[in-house]
């Protein structure tokens, strides 16, 4: 099978894929011309914060559900077994952290950016690192989000690469600067939909292709596709229980706890109570849409048997050539699953464009400038096209690199996260932690990501390598890693299985990806710490009130209701609890009750935005 040999779309491939464009546009357009037709930068930017949990849950997985993910995951089951699929037991403290600490703290302090925190907590300076260590991740991230579909898309079907480049920009952009976050968030809902219905489709028929679900599981089962639970403690193998259900926390912490595209999201709600059930709903979401991408590479995999597996060039092109070699004869089905695709695209790339608007707008022009309400909402519009234009520039950008270039930047992305995540926790859980430890460890964090990120990429690229299909993976949220070529005979993981191991830097730059945030985070802490000991560290009563999370309080308060649940259900108080009250987390007992309530602020409900500073 040559897949320079291509497939073409028919009328009915067309027809839906161009609905998907007008139906996402229209989106956009009704949200700009109804309601408060986006006269505000609270209506723009934050939805007047009146957004419901449901459309939010599925936005919030939207955003890193992108189409690099629904072309990764399914590559990664197909070449390498369902080990992956143990990602999802990250899930639930990856989620469960942001929605009991991150979400409850930020909402509170009435922000409109994740990173006002940075200033309140520290300083304006590091709110500015925050901010521009933000914008560096999302900026590459945009234009290979947006490249990487399309150049599959044409390397296998012959679809015009920058038609599509084009197309998807353009329509993204548009809704985005006219509909703001409301537009964002319903074409999400929308394409969310999109996304499974055409995964599903894709899966139903190749199962039929293949023979049936019985003929489907033997295939996989005497292909070796279906993995048991790896307790390998070796952290530099790539894909073990402990690289994927601990490290990948972690990764989901940096993303669904601290990223300007998801907490803008939680701000926008109506209330704390339904920005948690946001965050609780999306563990379900990503489930399905983690069962889904993996049930399709096993298909794919019964379809494709050793004998006449696809020689193709690069692990993008995988999926699509399945769909358009194995589903031709469905008309319709290929531009289902391209639409799909390129649903997950608009996604990503429209919340990016509307989160880089708002900390742009928020962190570095607000502070410094001032404007009345009608220019800062013309200024955010601007902005948001800004950075739609900037995207179809850096996806020129990408197109000027070979293919090894271009997965080194995706993982740019993931090394990014963890000093962010570092640096965010080291004021949230740390209270003696000050601005010049702050700045001092997100720099370490991020020289420590780029030196074993691309000293790990530079080491593999120097292994000889040999096989058929490139054994790489994603994150399922997005992210990529580079990995060696493997053959059915020897593979980088069984190497490093052995005794001996990599040593020193090799061991070092062998670290497996799903181990990046951890480390890097860990690193922000360490040193944020040390140096903010070595300078003096922040006296408990300088802190701002709200910015600290209550540990030990939290912590007594847990042991009290799971030692003596009865204790907080009696009418009348028999006894106090010594040591609940903080400076930044009070736990108090209210009069004639024992009832104990956890406040990060003062009862009003101040905006601490509008007590920013300029420099």
């Amino acid at each position: 099978m040559d897949p320079t040999d291509h497939k073409y779309f028919g009328i009915i491939d067309y027809v839906i894929f161009a609905l998907l464009l007008v139906a996402s546009m229209s989106i956009g357009l009704y949200y700009a011309f109804t309601g408060g037709r986006q006269r505000t930068t609270q209506e723009f930017l934050m939805a007047d914060r009146n957004m419901k949990c449901l459309p939010l849950s599925l936005s919030l997985m939207a955003t890193f559900q992108s189409a690099v993910a629904i072309i990764g995951t399914p590559a990664e089951i197909y070449a390498n077994g369902t080990q992956y699929w143990f990602i999802g037991c990250s899930y639930i403290l990856g989620l469960l952290i942001p929605a009991h600490i991150f979400i409850p703290l930020l909402y509170r302090l009435h922000l409109n950016s994740a990173y006002q925190y940075l200033e309140l907590r520290f300083s304006k300076a590091v709110r500015v690192c925050g901010t521009v260590t933000f914008i560096f991740q999302m900026v590459i991230y945009m234009g290979i989000g947006i490249y990487t579909p399309a150049l599959a898309l044409n390397a296998v079907t012959g679809f015009h690469l920058w038609g599509t480049v084009l197309a998807t920009g353009l329509v993204c952009t548009l809704y985005t600067a006219l509909g703001g976050l409301k537009a964002v968030v319903w074409t999400d809902v929308f394409q969310t939909v999109v996304m499974f219905i055409g995964q599903l489709a894709v899966i139903i028929v190749g199962v039929q292709q293949a023979g049936g679900v019985s003929d489907v599981w033997v295939k996989v089962r005497d292909g070796g596709r279906i993995s048991g639970i790896d307790f390998n403690p070796d952290p530099t193998v790539r894909h073990t229980f402990w690289t994927l259900g601990v490290g990948g926390v972690f990764l989901m912490l940096s993303l669904y706890g601290v990223n300007q595209a998801q907490v803008q999201r939680y701000l926008s709600s109506r209330t704390e109570k339904e920005a948690v059930m946001s965050c609780y709903m999306v563990f379900p979401c990503l489930q399905v849409a983690l069962t889904l991408s993996c049930l399709m590479g096993l298909v794919m995999y019964a379809c494709y048997d050793d004998e006449s597996k696809p020689h193709v060039k690069s692990k993008d092109q995988m999926v699509l050539y399945f769909v358009m070699d194995m589903l031709q004869k469905f008309p319709g089905l290929p531009g289902l699953f391209v639409a799909c695709l390129f649903s997950a695209s608009l996604s990503t790339i429209s919340s990016a464009f509307n989160s880089l608007a708002t900390v742009t707008m928020v962190d570095l022009i607000k502070p410094h400038y001032s404007m009345t309400e009608a220019k800062a909402t013309l200024v955010s519009k601007i902005l948001a096209l800004s950075y739609g234009i900037i995207c179809l520039a850096m996806a020129y950008a990408v197109h000027m690199m070979n293919s090894s270039v271009l997965q080194a930047a995706l993982s740019i992305f993931g090394m990014v996260g963890g000093p962010l995540l570092g640096l965010f926790c080291l004021g949230i859980f740390f209270p003696c932690a000050n601005s010049i430890g702050a700045i001092t460890g997100l720099a370490a964090g991020l020289v420590m990501a780029f030196w074993i990120g691309i000293g790990g990429f530079l080491t593999r690229m120097s292994i000889p390598v040999e096989g058929h299909l490139l054994n790489s993976t994603n994150t399922g949220l997005g992210v990529y890693e580079n990995i060696t070529i493997t053959s059915a005979t020897a593979t980088i993981d069984s190497a490093q299985d052995q005794s001996s191991g990599p040593l020193g830097l090799h061991g070092l730059y062998s670290l497996s990806y799903m181990w990046y945030s951890a480390l890097n985070s860990s690193v922000v802490i360490l040193i944020g710490l040390i140096f903010s000991f070595m300078t003096g560290p922040t006296k408990v009563d300088d802190v701002t009130a709200g910015t600290v999370y209550p540990v030990v309080a939290n912590t007594k308060l847990f042991l009290l209701k799971l030692l003596k649940p009865s204790a907080c259900c009696r009418s009348t108080p028999e006894r106090k609890v010594d040591g609940l009250e903080e400076v930044n987390g009070n736990v108090k007992e209210e009069s004639g009750t024992t009832e104990v309530r956890q406040t990060f602020l003062p009862s009003h409900p101040t905006s601490y935005v509008e007590h920013e500073t300029s420099v």
